[in-house]
């Protein structure tokens, strides 16, 4: 296992000397929590921002909060995840209605759907370099509360112009939480516990794509599709309240910055401004810079993409299915997406605690050295349970079989969907770790693409290919992609990293 091998890229003697907080290195092979020596961490934190926690007990350290607090701050980001990922499927048993009162096709009202991951596929890649330079706190509430306004005016006026504006708004804001949540949690939280933390903090958002569409058809059912916008904006408004009082920032860059401020350890004021220019510059930069640099992030937006990509274009057909093909009602079929919810959550409970103890496991083999390649026996069954799902589903559903049935592949294919989209998530924070929500948004921006175009052409292929065929032609592209990428995350993945570290 060669491949698992890593050595540690000695200090230069500047970098040994330098007192003052510097602008840290994007392609720095290990993070400020993969120093083995603790002492050796609060030394190299000390180096890098000028200032360190008073001992490896500090109080004020993320990873010493107490347990109820990082339990506060992970279910407030949990539920502030949760509503925005709602907000994505809610309007899915509605479209009929929604073509119907605004005048426009069945492809045109996908893309009322849609156009919220086309907001989600560019903002991240402000949101995760503003959090690194301002921190998690402030930007979370900001990007919260750009999601409350635009959801709210989605259905202004009746004019789907204004609404698909408003669907790519909405989704900018509403991305914070998919961007930010898994690095709070590594913020707090080292590597041995990273599924746990993922778990808890996932828990609430997984459920988000069945409580959605339910929300959506009993609310387009008994008042109208408009409420269904307005009910969600009340509900986030409510969650910003509670994470301004309650939320602690996490991110130790800036909170070490911070206290280097107070304790006068900066340089001239006119140094310390032109330092800051600068600093702006290289986070703002981040994350187009990892994607060119890093091609270990092609592969993970490669794995990303296939997961997500086809998970959303269920996700925005799977009520007309039962609209069309079986005559049910807006609130009756939007009960099917409680599949979608068993799937996630059996994902996020239990595949968890799984991932966790595969990478111990494997990290007691290697003499307790763990590596983001040790997440790859993980995600290779997802790999496969996703496209064993898709045939079930597809086939079910051509044949026109009893509703469980179908519904049983589509808890297959989302298990398998949010276990590759799960190991992925960790690999990336694994080898990233501070940048990770960086690294996050230059992999996810290709996802949210996909995402935003594989809901508008999917009435067209169903129409044509018919279920059966148009699920098996995505499970066979997804096995055809998704297991060579594996493989050569597996036996290449350290060569790969180690690609572009180094200017």
């Amino acid at each position: 296992m060669a491949h698992i091998i890593e050595t540690k890229k000695p200090m230069s003697e500047h970098e040994k000397t330098t007192p003052t907080p510097s602008i840290v290195d994007i392609e720095a092979p290990h993070s400020i929590h993969s120093v083995v020596d603790p002492n050796d961490r609060l030394e190299h934190l000390k180096q890098e921002y000028g200032a360190t926690w008073t001992s490896l007990t500090d109080p004020h350290d993320p990873y010493n909060f107490r347990p109820r607090t990082k339990f506060l701050i992970g279910a407030i980001f949990s539920f502030g995840q949760l509503i925005p990922i709602m907000s994505a499927s809610m309007i899915a048993p509605a479209l009929p209605a929604i073509a119907k009162d605004l005048h426009v096709s069945a492809s045109t009202a996908q893309m009322t759907m849609s156009s919220y991951f086309l907001g989600m596929a560019f903002a991240p890649l402000l949101i995760a370099s503003a959090s690194e330079l301002w921190g998690r706190k402030r930007i979370w509430v900001i990007c919260n509360a750009i999601y409350v306004v635009w959801n709210a005016l989605c259905p202004v006026g009746r004019k789907v112009e204004l609404m698909i504006v408003a669907r790519i708004m909405a989704g900018a804001g509403a991305s914070v939480g998919v961007t930010l949540n898994g690095p709070v949690m590594a913020d707090m939280y080292g590597e041995k516990h990273r599924g746990k933390s993922l778990a808890m903090v996932t828990l609430l958002p997984y459920l988000g794509p069945a409580l959605g569409p339910i929300v959506g058809g009993l609310v387009t059912q008994l008042v109208h599709w408009s409420w269904v916008f307005w009910i969600m904006s009340i509900f986030n408004a409510s969650v910003i309240v509670l994470g301004l009082i309650c939320i602690q920032e996490s991110y130790t860059p800036v909170l070490l910055r911070h206290k280097a401020a107070t304790e006068g350890n900066r340089v001239s004021s006119e140094l310390s401004a032109k330092m800051e220019r600068v600093r702006i510059a290289d986070h703002m930069m981040r994350p187009l810079r990892l994607f060119v640099r890093r091609p270990i992030i092609w592969f993970i937006a490669l794995t990303g993409t296939l997961s997500f990509g086809v998970y959303t274009l269920m996700l925005s057909t799977y009520a007309t299915l039962w609209i069309d093909k079986y005559g049910q009602s807006e609130f009756i079929s939007s009960l099917h997406y409680i599949s979608l919810a068993l799937g996630s959550t059996m994902c996020g409970q239990i595949g968890g605690h799984v991932m966790d103890a595969t990478y111990k496991k494997m990290s007691d083999r290697a003499g307790g050295k763990g590596v983001p390649e040790f997440r790859i026996p993980y995600m290779l069954p997802g790999m496969i349970i996703m496209p064993a799902g898709l045939f079930w589903y597809g086939w079910s559903a051509e044949r026109k079989l009893s509703w469980i049935m179908v519904d049983i592949g589509v808890v297959v294919f989302t298990l398998g969907s949010f276990v590759v989209g799960q190991a992925n998530n960790a690999y990336q924070i694994g080898e990233f770790a501070e940048y990770a929500a960086s690294a996050g948004a230059a992999s996810r921006s290709v996802s949210y693409i996909l995402a935003f175009v594989f809901p508008i052409f999917a009435p067209d292929m169903y129409a044509r290919l018919g279920y059966g065929w148009g699920n098996s032609t995505l499970a066979f592209v997804s096995m055809g992609v998704g297991l060579p990428a594996c493989a050569a995350m597996w036996f290449w993945g350290a060569k790969l990293r180690s690609f572009g570290r180094e200017k």
